[in-house]
Protein backbone atom coordinates (compact mmCIF):
# COMPACT_ATOMS: atom_id res chain seq x y z
CA UNK A 1 0.00 0.00 0.00
CA UNK A 2 1.14 3.56 -0.74
CA UNK A 3 1.90 5.35 2.56
CA UNK A 4 0.07 8.61 3.29
CA UNK A 5 1.82 11.86 2.54
CA UNK A 6 1.81 12.61 6.27
CA UNK A 7 1.07 10.51 9.32
CA UNK A 8 1.19 11.94 12.83
CA UNK A 9 0.58 9.38 15.58
CA UNK A 10 0.03 10.69 19.12
CA UNK A 11 2.48 13.57 18.68
CA UNK A 12 3.31 15.50 21.85
CA UNK A 13 5.48 18.55 22.41
CA UNK A 14 6.07 19.89 25.90
CA UNK A 15 8.05 22.87 27.13
CA UNK A 16 8.44 22.06 30.81
CA UNK A 17 4.92 21.89 32.21
CA UNK A 18 3.39 23.54 29.17
CA UNK A 19 1.85 21.19 26.60
CA UNK A 20 2.04 22.89 23.17
CA UNK A 21 0.96 19.81 21.16
CA UNK A 22 -1.12 17.19 22.95
CA UNK A 23 -1.42 13.69 21.43
CA UNK A 24 -2.20 14.83 17.89
CA UNK A 25 -2.95 12.09 15.35
CA UNK A 26 -3.52 13.11 11.74
CA UNK A 27 -3.23 11.49 8.30
CA UNK A 28 -3.02 13.44 5.04
CA UNK A 29 -3.31 11.67 1.70
CA UNK A 30 -1.17 12.47 -1.30
CA UNK A 31 -2.52 15.31 -3.45
CA UNK A 32 -4.81 16.59 -0.68
CA UNK A 33 -5.14 20.13 0.67
CA UNK A 34 -5.81 20.25 4.42
CA UNK A 35 -6.45 23.54 6.22
CA UNK A 36 -5.28 23.56 9.84
CA UNK A 37 -7.23 26.18 11.78
CA UNK A 38 -7.02 27.37 15.35
CA UNK A 39 -6.66 30.49 17.48
CA UNK A 40 -3.26 31.98 18.25
CA UNK A 41 -1.34 29.61 20.52
CA UNK A 42 -3.31 26.54 19.44
CA UNK A 43 -0.13 24.64 18.53
CA UNK A 44 -0.35 24.77 14.73
CA UNK A 45 3.12 26.17 14.08
CA UNK A 46 4.66 23.94 16.74
CA UNK A 47 3.13 20.88 15.10
CA UNK A 48 4.51 21.96 11.73
CA UNK A 49 7.90 22.46 13.39
CA UNK A 50 7.78 18.88 14.69
CA UNK A 51 7.00 17.58 11.20
CA UNK A 52 9.67 19.62 9.41
CA UNK A 53 12.42 18.97 11.96
CA UNK A 54 12.58 22.49 13.37
CA UNK A 55 11.20 21.26 16.71
CA UNK A 56 11.98 18.00 18.52
CA UNK A 57 8.72 16.30 19.48
CA UNK A 58 8.51 15.04 23.05
CA UNK A 59 6.59 11.92 22.03
CA UNK A 60 4.78 10.16 19.22
CA UNK A 61 5.85 9.35 15.67
CA UNK A 62 5.71 11.29 12.40
CA UNK A 63 6.28 9.95 8.91
CA UNK A 64 6.38 11.73 5.55
CA UNK A 65 5.61 9.38 2.67
CA UNK A 66 6.65 6.55 4.96
CA UNK A 67 9.94 8.17 6.06
CA UNK A 68 10.32 8.71 9.80
CA UNK A 69 11.20 12.37 10.39
CA UNK A 70 13.67 11.40 13.11
CA UNK A 71 15.30 8.21 11.88
CA UNK A 72 15.24 9.23 8.20
CA UNK A 73 15.60 12.96 8.69
CA UNK A 74 17.53 13.81 5.54
CA UNK A 75 15.22 11.85 3.24
CA UNK A 76 12.06 13.14 4.95
CA UNK A 77 13.22 16.76 4.97
CA UNK A 78 13.93 16.77 1.23
CA UNK A 79 10.33 15.70 0.60
CA UNK A 80 9.03 18.76 2.47
CA UNK A 81 8.78 22.46 1.61
CA UNK A 82 7.98 25.07 4.25
CA UNK A 83 6.71 28.62 3.85
CA UNK A 84 7.10 30.08 7.36
CA UNK A 85 5.21 32.96 8.91
CA UNK A 86 8.34 35.08 9.25
CA UNK A 87 10.29 36.72 6.45
CA UNK A 88 13.71 35.05 6.71
CA UNK A 89 15.96 36.22 3.86
CA UNK A 90 19.53 37.44 3.98
CA UNK A 91 19.01 41.10 2.97
CA UNK A 92 22.18 41.15 0.86
CA UNK A 93 21.21 38.29 -1.48
CA UNK A 94 19.13 38.77 -4.60
CA UNK A 95 16.04 36.63 -5.27
CA UNK A 96 17.98 34.57 -7.82
CA UNK A 97 20.87 34.05 -5.40
CA UNK A 98 18.44 33.08 -2.60
CA UNK A 99 16.87 30.36 -4.74
CA UNK A 100 20.22 29.03 -5.98
CA UNK A 101 21.59 28.85 -2.42
CA UNK A 102 18.42 27.16 -1.17
CA UNK A 103 18.80 24.42 -3.79
CA UNK A 104 22.30 23.72 -2.49
CA UNK A 105 21.10 23.68 1.11
CA UNK A 106 18.52 21.07 0.14
CA UNK A 107 21.20 18.81 -1.33
CA UNK A 108 20.53 19.58 -4.99
CA UNK A 109 22.81 20.90 -7.70
CA UNK A 110 21.80 24.52 -8.33
CA UNK A 111 19.70 24.80 -11.48
CA UNK A 112 19.60 28.38 -12.74
CA UNK A 113 16.95 27.64 -15.39
CA UNK A 114 14.55 26.24 -12.77
CA UNK A 115 15.18 29.18 -10.45
CA UNK A 116 14.48 31.58 -13.31
CA UNK A 117 11.26 29.70 -14.04
CA UNK A 118 10.12 30.07 -10.43
CA UNK A 119 10.90 33.79 -10.48
CA UNK A 120 8.83 34.13 -13.63
CA UNK A 121 5.97 32.10 -12.13
CA UNK A 122 5.81 34.41 -9.12
CA UNK A 123 6.21 37.63 -11.13
CA UNK A 124 9.68 38.36 -9.74
CA UNK A 125 11.77 38.18 -12.90
CA UNK A 126 12.16 41.95 -13.15
CA UNK A 127 13.48 41.99 -9.55
CA UNK A 128 15.77 38.97 -9.89
CA UNK A 129 18.94 41.02 -9.29
CA UNK A 130 17.62 43.39 -6.62
CA UNK A 131 18.61 42.94 -2.98
CA UNK A 132 15.79 41.21 -1.11
CA UNK A 133 15.72 44.05 1.41
CA UNK A 134 14.46 46.29 -1.39
CA UNK A 135 11.48 44.07 -2.24
CA UNK A 136 7.96 44.98 -1.16
CA UNK A 137 6.19 42.88 1.46
CA UNK A 138 4.13 41.09 -1.18
CA UNK A 139 7.22 40.31 -3.25
CA UNK A 140 8.94 38.87 -0.21
CA UNK A 141 5.93 36.63 0.40
CA UNK A 142 6.04 35.38 -3.19
CA UNK A 143 9.77 34.74 -2.89
CA UNK A 144 9.18 32.69 0.28
CA UNK A 145 6.86 30.40 -1.66
CA UNK A 146 9.34 30.10 -4.54
CA UNK A 147 12.10 29.28 -2.06
CA UNK A 148 9.98 26.51 -0.53
CA UNK A 149 9.36 25.01 -3.98
CA UNK A 150 12.90 25.18 -5.31
CA UNK A 151 13.69 21.51 -4.49
CA UNK A 152 10.31 20.31 -5.83
CA UNK A 153 8.85 19.01 -2.54
CA UNK A 154 6.03 16.48 -2.50
CA UNK A 155 4.56 17.93 0.72
CA UNK A 156 4.23 21.70 1.17
CA UNK A 157 3.49 23.52 4.42
CA UNK A 158 2.06 27.02 4.13
CA UNK A 159 2.08 28.72 7.54
CA UNK A 160 -0.05 31.88 7.25
CA UNK A 161 1.17 32.47 3.66
CA UNK A 162 -1.16 35.39 2.90
CA UNK A 163 -0.89 37.27 6.20
CA UNK A 164 -0.76 40.98 5.49
CA UNK A 165 -0.91 40.73 1.70
CA UNK A 166 -3.36 42.49 -0.60
CA UNK A 167 -6.40 40.85 -2.17
CA UNK A 168 -4.82 40.49 -5.62
CA UNK A 169 -1.76 38.69 -4.27
CA UNK A 170 -3.91 36.48 -2.06
CA UNK A 171 -5.97 35.35 -5.05
CA UNK A 172 -2.81 34.69 -7.12
CA UNK A 173 -1.39 32.54 -4.32
CA UNK A 174 -4.68 30.63 -4.18
CA UNK A 175 -4.31 29.91 -7.90
CA UNK A 176 -0.76 28.68 -7.32
CA UNK A 177 -1.90 26.33 -4.53
CA UNK A 178 -4.55 24.87 -6.84
CA UNK A 179 -1.97 24.41 -9.59
CA UNK A 180 0.40 22.64 -7.20
CA UNK A 181 -2.37 20.29 -6.10
CA UNK A 182 -3.18 19.54 -9.75
CA UNK A 183 0.46 18.50 -10.19
CA UNK A 184 0.23 16.10 -7.23
CA UNK A 185 1.71 18.23 -4.45
CA UNK A 186 0.16 17.72 -1.01
CA UNK A 187 -0.52 20.95 0.91
CA UNK A 188 -1.07 21.64 4.61
CA UNK A 189 -2.23 25.21 5.12
CA UNK A 190 -2.58 27.21 8.32
CA UNK A 191 -4.58 30.41 8.07
CA UNK A 192 -6.71 32.85 10.02
CA UNK A 193 -8.60 33.76 6.84
CA UNK A 194 -11.46 31.30 6.99
CA UNK A 195 -12.56 32.10 3.45
CA UNK A 196 -9.12 30.80 2.39
CA UNK A 197 -9.82 27.45 4.02
CA UNK A 198 -13.31 27.35 2.55
CA UNK A 199 -11.97 28.17 -0.92
CA UNK A 200 -9.02 25.75 -1.03
CA UNK A 201 -9.29 22.90 1.45
CA UNK A 202 -10.44 19.34 0.81
CA UNK A 203 -10.52 18.80 4.57
CA UNK A 204 -10.48 21.16 7.54
CA UNK A 205 -8.81 20.42 10.87
CA UNK A 206 -9.28 22.54 14.00
CA UNK A 207 -6.81 22.76 16.91
CA UNK A 208 -7.20 24.34 20.32
CA UNK A 209 -4.76 24.32 23.24
CA UNK A 210 -2.60 21.72 21.55
CA UNK A 211 -5.48 19.35 20.85
CA UNK A 212 -6.87 18.36 17.47
CA UNK A 213 -10.60 18.87 17.97
CA UNK A 214 -11.96 17.74 14.62
CA UNK A 215 -10.86 16.76 11.10
CA UNK A 216 -13.62 16.71 8.48
CA UNK A 217 -14.18 17.15 4.76
CA UNK A 218 -14.98 20.76 3.98
CA UNK A 219 -18.56 19.90 3.00
CA UNK A 220 -19.15 18.04 6.28
CA UNK A 221 -17.71 20.94 8.26
CA UNK A 222 -19.98 23.43 6.51
CA UNK A 223 -22.97 21.12 7.01
CA UNK A 224 -22.47 21.46 10.77
CA UNK A 225 -23.59 25.06 10.49
CA UNK A 226 -26.98 24.46 8.88
CA UNK A 227 -26.65 27.69 6.94
CA UNK A 228 -24.20 29.39 9.27
CA UNK A 229 -20.80 30.61 8.08
CA UNK A 230 -17.54 28.73 8.57
CA UNK A 231 -16.50 31.51 10.94
CA UNK A 232 -19.48 30.83 13.19
CA UNK A 233 -18.81 27.08 13.11
CA UNK A 234 -15.14 27.68 13.95
CA UNK A 235 -15.93 29.97 16.90
CA UNK A 236 -18.35 27.39 18.29
CA UNK A 237 -15.75 24.61 18.03
CA UNK A 238 -12.92 26.50 19.70
CA UNK A 239 -15.17 27.60 22.55
CA UNK A 240 -16.55 24.12 23.20
CA UNK A 241 -15.65 22.29 26.40
CA UNK A 242 -12.68 19.94 26.20
CA UNK A 243 -10.62 17.89 28.67
CA UNK A 244 -7.42 19.40 30.08
CA UNK A 245 -3.99 18.67 28.61
CA UNK A 246 -2.91 15.07 29.20
CA UNK A 247 -0.44 14.36 32.01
Amino acid sequence: MTPPALRCDQVVKRYGDFCAVDRVSLEVDGGEIVALLGPNGAGKTTLIGCITGLVNATGGTITVFGQDVRRDFRTARRLVGLVPQEINFDPFFTPLESLMIQMGLMGQRPDRAWCEELLDRFALSDRRDAYTRHLSGGMKRRLLVAKALVHRPKLLFLDEPTAGVDVELRKSLWDEVRRLRSEGTTVLLTTHYLEEAEELADRIAVMRRGRLLVVEPREAMLARGQGRSLEEIFVELVHSEEPPCSP
